[in-house]
């Protein structure tokens, strides 16, 4: 028992003629639809169409059409009896001995597909009648994820723990229907007149369930992003890199819940449609763009023009000398700190030889000098720094001289 293969591709010509009654998809399949139940249609001449088989039926003789980027299954007591996978018309038999379980076509679902059929096919001897359904092989799309509260992750790059609220939708492949069907799809909407099995459905548990189970599965899915180095590393680049996410998100699922192993599901392409995140990650973030900018000869050139510009507007407003001053390299302006304490305590020192005598009797006053605070020093190095006038190296070599 099974099928025969009538013909390839989509119905036209003369099968049209010949074909006056067969099985088809039902009318009101949606795209986020993943089981749909096949129905008799029929071209009768132009005349109107045959709807007074059996719904839901597909008994031994008739004749079924497989539209693109669809499967149909057969089922018995809950056992999938028949598969075809590829695209074309086909003639249900019980009796013919010619006839196949099995068409899975040579594309890429071939060897999954016969790998299940040979897992789970039915060891009976089938009845006269069987049901029959459509399994969308497209990717399905429109399929939502949020989450309500911040999600943490270990980022690589910003060498800290970062968190995130974010929404956005995803894509999803069925790559196996025996493991779909057999697995997965609740009892249901594999009875007669059944329901479409559509993912948008909110009363659907199954769909439901897959939400959770992506919601559950997006720090991970972060996480495989922000550590591969072979994606740079980068939060930023998530929202651009819609397969590469894709698959970081597809790899955490399945680590958690085996969608492919147990289901047949696939996550193809995801869409992030915001990330707003924790106050301290946008700190972090604030902060690596600052050091992105002034690093490499992007930082020295911007430090020269800012150097130029100061001097130029001191020059103007007759404070060319202190410009000049803070224009010097560390070393320089060290040079022209230590210098002028020097010449202070000389100017200070010739004063006090030069005071006049005091009355006799009476010994001289000498000022008492203070030397210069170390913290204010290190006020002042710090803002040179802050400024891009010095290097931390320069900074960090002077700390040393002044605290000793």
């Amino acid at each position: 028992m099974g099928f025969i293969k009538a013909f390839s591709g989509a119905l036209g010509g003369t099968f049209a003629d010949q074909w006056e009654d067969f099985l088809l998809p039902r009318q009101d399949v949606t795209g986020t639809s993943a089981i749909f139940e096949a129905v008799p249609q029929g071209t009768n001449a132009g005349r109107g169409s045959n709807t007074k088989g059996s719904k839901n039926i597909i008994s031994n003789g008739s004749k079924i059409v497989v539209p693109e980027g669809t499967a149909l299954i057969t089922l018995q007591d809950g056992e999938i009896t028949g598969l075809v996978a590829e695209p074309g018309g086909f003639i249900y038999s019980s009796d013919d001995p010619n006839a196949k379980s099995v068409f899975a076509g040579d594309g890429i679902l071939a060897s999954t597909i016969l790998q299940s059929w040979e897992r789970f096919k039915f060891g009976g001897q089938p009845g006269l009648q069987q049901l029959a359904f459509y399994v969308n092989l497209k990717e399905i799309p429109n399929n939502r994820f949020g989450t309500q509260s911040e999600i943490y992750w270990d980022d690589a790059y910003l060498g800290a723990q970062v968190g995130a609220v974010t929404r956005g939708t995803y894509t999803l492949k069925i790559i196996d229907p025996i493991l779909f069907v057999k697995n997965f799809v609740p009892v249901m909407y594999l009875l007669p007149d059944a329901p479409l099995f559509d993912f948008a459905d909110m009363d659907n548990d199954a769909g439901s369930q897959l939400f959770n189970e992506v919601v559950s599965s997006l720090a991970q899915a972060f996480s495989n992003y922000t550590n591969d180095p072979s994606k740079g590393n980068r939060i930023a680049n998530i929202q651009g890199d819609q397969i590469g996410f894709a698959h970081s998100m597809s790899q955490a699922v399945e680590d958690g819940y085996q969608w492919k192993t147990d289901r047949g599901l696939e996550i193809v392409k995801v869409a992030l449609q915001a990330i707003e995140y924790d106050e301290d990650t946008k700190t972090l973030l604030s902060d690596v763009k600052k050091a992105d900018a002034l690093s490499g000869a992007r930082g020295n050139s911007f430090m020269q023009q800012s150097v130029a510009r100061g001097m130029e507007s001191a020059g103007e407003s007759g404070g060319g000398a202190a410009m000049a001053f803070m224009g010097m390299g560390m070393n320089a302006a060290g040079g022209v700190m230590n210098a002028s304490q020097q010449n202070g305590e000389t100017s200070q020192s010739q004063n006090i030889q030069q005071q006049p005598q005091q009355q006799q009797g009476t010994e001289p006053q000498v000022p008492e000098f203070k030397e210069e605070d170390p913290y204010d020093k290190l006020l002042k190095l710090k803002k040179l720094l802050d400024e891009g006038i010095i290097s931390q190296e320069e900074f960090d070599r002077e700390k040393s001289k002044i605290l000793g």
